[in-house]
């Protein structure tokens, strides 16, 4: 008879190893993307100030 007992032992180790993915992925994701520290985030952009180009002269009529 053919024994076919012990086989499963690789699927078993790759299938932990995408639940643990998982898990971690799913921890970071719920979690804000980081292990503690600060969520609040202060961003300030300032923009130069741009004024209009000169409207050219108009057309002298003659």
């Amino acid at each position: 008879m053919a024994d076919n007992s012990g086989g499963g032992a690789g699927l078993g180790v790759i299938v932990g190893g995408l639940l643990v993915a998982v898990l971690v992925i799913g921890f970071l994701v719920l979690n804000g993307g980081g292990i503690g520290g600060s969520k609040h985030v202060d961003i300030n952009v300032r923009a130069p100030d741009i004024s209009a180009p000169a409207a050219p002269a108009a057309p002298s009529s003659g």
